[in-house]
């Protein structure tokens, strides 16, 4: 782990596909951090594959971390614990934007994502979205998936905007596209 990486303050922003290192990449940063770590978990459990592997992510971290579940009113639960003394780490955000499109309200999702942007910049202590990249395979065939990889590659671009660092895992190897340290 870089200094930058182990002096983390502010935001950052893990991007990578399925199994890369993501979580695990992120959760060592919390760890680093020395602080009080709030993982807010954004996964719905509907059916015994997504319940394993909740299950697995949280055999994974530290018992001590206060989770918390919450798969829509992300922003909500950032401003809720928000603390200079803490370490907020989303797990994932790709898991929340699908949540979303999945209500089919797209004013749900437009206000969420913008209260997100909006939350963020006031935020008073440290955060970690981990997300999926999506936008580097092969184009979608059905309207919701097309929606659904639009919709996260326009989320991704804006919070690496307002983040500090941003990384991309591959094979378990993190790749730092941006810092503003």
């Amino acid at each position: 782990m870089s200094s930058i990486e182990k002096s983390l303050t502010s935001s950052a922003l893990i991007l990578g596909g399925a199994r890369s290192g993501k979580s695990r990449y992120a959760e060592e940063l919390a760890i680093a951090s020395g602080k009080d770590v709030i993982y807010i978990a954004t996964a719905k459990v509907l059916d015994n594959e997504m319940k394993e592997r909740v299950r697995h992510h949280k055999n994974d971290r530290p018992a001590h971390w206060t989770t918390v579940e919450e798969p829509l009113l992300l922003a909500n639960m950032l401003e809720d614990y928000a603390s200079p003394n803490r370490i907020i780490l989303v797990d994932c955000l790709t898991m929340w934007l699908t949540n979303l499109l999945t209500e089919n309200d797209d004013a749900l999702l437009e206000t969420q994502v913008k209260q997100l942007h909006t939350s963020l910049a006031k935020l008073s202590g440290d955060v970690i979205f981990v997300s999926n990249e999506v936008g580097m395979g092969i184009i979608p065939l059905g309207e919701l998936t097309r929606k659904f990889v639009d919709e996260a590659g326009r989320l991704h671009q804006q919070l690496a905007q307002q983040v500090n660092i941003v990384t991309l895992m591959v094979a378990g190897l993190p790749h730092i596209i941006k810092t503003d340290k």
